[in-house]
């Protein structure tokens, strides 16, 4: 065997002996990840089960889910009605999370229409912006999985802010929406809102007032705005579903 034929020999040996040792330690790395983020999150999940045990929400109804920008719209079913509207966002969630947690989230109240935020934390966790069309990939996913248990369920989604805390990777948050935006426009039932216009001011800077300190989270009149622009979105969405639903 040549010398060159050799170390290539040697080299895919030792690939072969390492690899599963590897393979193990990245999948034990993946789990404990995966356990690490179910411990953040099981408090506001047993709330919702509180929630629901008090009160047994309606099903068919509007599913607001994400991260914490909706998490922290607490006046969201006011705001929203005379719809009914249930908040189920939980507070640093990413897009991998919404999939993790969909048979929490989103089955047990099979909702006519679901309302999505989430993304933005992807955006901004790590050194490195994963590259946005990953992202959308897995908000594509969730799309395809509702369409899969409940085909006639519309999905609206909410477009990622551009927040003063992360200027340097507005440019990801642009193509993630971007893509967002494409796909509802290209996918039946879905429909893109876009909140980016209602948090600049007439020079297109961000408009600090409606910020607080951590210049991601906003003040109520923030949700005032939200509000002004998604409510008659739902609306129509609301009464198309109702509209299409068969009568007895």
């Amino acid at each position: 065997m040549k010398p060159a034929s050799l170390r290539l020999f040697y080299a895919a040996a030792v690939f072969a002996v390492l690899l599963p040792g590897w393979s193990l330690a990245a999948e034990k790395s993946a789990g404990e990840s995966a356990k690490a983020r179910w411990e953040r999150y099981e408090p506001e999940f047993k709330g919702f089960a509180e929630a629901d045990q008090k009160q047994a929400p309606v099903k068919g109804g509007i599913l607001f889910v994400g991260s914490s920008i909706f998490r922290k719209w607490t006046t969201v079913a006011e705001q929203m009605a005379p719809m009914p509207v249930l908040n189920r966002a939980f507070g640093g969630s990413r897009t991998g999370d919404q999939l993790a947690r969909f048979d929490q989230v989103v089955l047990p109240y099979a909702p006519k229409v679901i309302v999505y935020y989430c993304g933005s934390n992807d955006i901004k966790a790590g050194t490195v912006t994963e590259d946005p069309a990953a992202i959308f990939a897995r908000f594509r996913e969730f799309s395809e999985r509702v369409r899969r248990v409940q085909p006639a369920t519309r999905i609206i989604f909410v477009s990622s802010t551009r927040s003063p805390d992360r200027v340097e990777r507005w440019e990801h948050v642009d193509h993630y929406n971007a893509l967002a935006r494409a796909y509802c426009a290209a996918t039946a039932g879905h429909t893109f809102v876009d909140v980016n216009p209602a948090l600049v001011d007439a020079n297109g800077h961000p408009r600090l007032d409606l910020y607080i300190a951590d210049k991601l989270h906003f003040h109520p009149p923030a949700y005032v705005e939200f509000t002004r622009i998604i409510k008659p979105v739902l609306e129509r969405v609301w009464s198309e579903v109702n509209d299409a639903s068969p009568r007895s």
